[in-house]
């Protein structure tokens, strides 16, 4: 039997002009349909932790999305959604909100922006900065009146309980200092400090937090966003998600975590030790419970013999300190506020940040890209940064996004090479990952997509 349900618009997707309905409804026949159907079957499955796109998506063959016409917009109509979704056979509302957000990112904003006659008037990197700018401000999370402080959380989706419980408590100091709260929208270190956040808030009586989750069509398919997200944005791209983190950022936060982990990290650092950044201060923070020591060591003494030591200054590791990590970032806010100031650049968006072409172009990992990658040490740093960013994401690529899975399948593991030490000094960090559990949801039987050869 054949469940349908037709949803009213939500936000500005209330008012769209007969133009914007028509493009809309163009966009359901072109191949982003396929990724805008699993997306909002992600969203569907908000809360459920799964990292196995396969698994998320199989008993739900028979699901489709359609777009109704309405006078002044248009409804979405879902064809049998899963039951998790519902109470009582009414859809939860933040889901609701979520599938209007799912829209908005992948087709109406897709539709805008695919203008490919504007590189011929616009500088690459500027483009791609205004596009992410113009998705945050579709999205309202750019808000010109709002203070210094969203703090961005980085982390796994797969850590472990005593670490997951350390994110909540530093999500609740930050939330009793008045921080938002953005992450990638999943579970672990992405929900920990949000749900953190909603009990510090709820003591301060502030009713208008935010949690904002960033994700990308290949990771929110493998990770449905956590019930806790009340903005949600889909990048159109991990390159531009992180810009996204950064340009936003007050503060940024980061737990133990995997592959993902490190490719973040990377990426700032990278930006962080380009020379036209020198006068950018974005506070940046390695924290966990002191059980976690260890994994913080690794993470330092990698950076500190591939990057060196330029890079190990941007950032500082606290450990059992949860009200220690929020009362720095608390005292930062007036450094920040004068950093900004003095560039005369905007509070809630980072427009001077410099961001090289190298770190913008979407790297879409294949067997002979991830082979060819240039992991060796006689390159600059920024470079050497933006070339490990490029092969941890080929490994989260291969361990959760649908895309890479299939790679990995046909044709085995990506095989990695390079200096001998560098690659040493990666097939370690990475068999720390594998060890502890960081990998994959605990439970799966992870097989490496990689192999490491010097």
């Amino acid at each position: 039997m054949t469940h349908t349900v037709q949803l009213n618009p939500v936000g500005w997707m209330s008012q769209l002009s007969q133009l914007e309905v028509s493009l809309l409804q163009q966009s359901t026949s072109s191949e982003l349909y396929q990724v805008f159907r699993n997306c909002c079957l992600a969203v569907l499955n908000s809360g459920v932790e799964e990292d196995n796109y396969e698994d998320l998506f199989a008993p739900y063959k028979d699901f489709e999305v359609r777009l109704v016409r309405r006078e002044r917009g248009v409804k979405i109509e879902l064809v049998n959604p899963p039951e998790v979704a519902f109470v009582d056979g009414k859809l939860i509302q933040g889901v609701h909100e979520h599938l209007f957000a799912v829209l908005r990112d992948m087709l109406y904003m897709s539709t805008k922006h695919d203008q490919s006659h504007l590189l011929a008037h616009h500088h690459q990197s500027n483009l791609t900065t205004h596009i992410v700018f113009d998705m945050l401000r579709h999205a309202d999370a750019i808000a010109s009146n709002e203070g210094l402080n969203m703090v961005v959380c980085w982390g796994g989706h797969s850590i472990k309980s005593h670490e997951y419980h350390y994110t909540k408590e530093v999500g609740y100091q930050l939330g009793l200092r008045g921080f938002n709260i953005c992450t990638g929208c999943g579970p672990g270190a992405m929900k920990g400090p949000m749900k953190g956040a909603t009990i510090g808030h709820a003591k301060q009586r502030n009713k208008t937090g935010r949690y904002l989750g960033i994700s990308e069509p290949s990771i929110i398919a493998a990770e449905p966003p956590n019930a806790i997200v009340n903005e949600l944005i889909i990048m159109p791209d991990i390159e531009k998600r992180l810009e996204a983190f950064v340009r936003i950022a007050h503060g940024i936060v980061i737990f133990p975590g995997g592959a993902g982990t490190a490719e973040e990290l990377l990426y700032l650092l990278g930006l962080l030790m380009a020379e036209k950044n020198q006068t950018q201060y974005i506070p940046l923070i390695l924290t966990g419970p002191s059980e976690s020591e260890a994994y913080f060591e690794a993470i330092d003494e990698f950076i500190g013999s591939t990057l060196g030591p330029d890079a190990q200054s941007k950032y500082q590791i606290i450990t059992g300190a949860p009200q220690k990590v929020a009362a720095i970032l608390s005292l930062a806010q007036e450094e920040i506020k004068l950093n900004r100031k003095a560039a005369s650049d905007s509070y809630n968006f980072n427009w001077t940040l410099h961001i090289p072409p190298d770190f913008q172009q979407p790297f879409e990992p294949t067997h002979q890209r991830m082979a060819s990658l240039n992991l060796h040490l006689n390159q600059s740093k920024a470079d050497l940064a933006a070339n490990l960013r490029k092969c941890f994401s080929g490994i989260v690529a291969g361990n959760v996004k649908a895309e890479g899975v299939e790679l990995i399948k046909h044709y085995g593991p990506f095989q990695l090479s390079g200096d001998q030490a560098l690659m040493n000094k990666m097939d370690i960090l990475l068999n720390s990952f594998v060890e502890q559990g960081r990998m994959k949801l605990p439970g799966s039987d992870y097989k490496p997509c990689y192999q490491v050869h010097s």
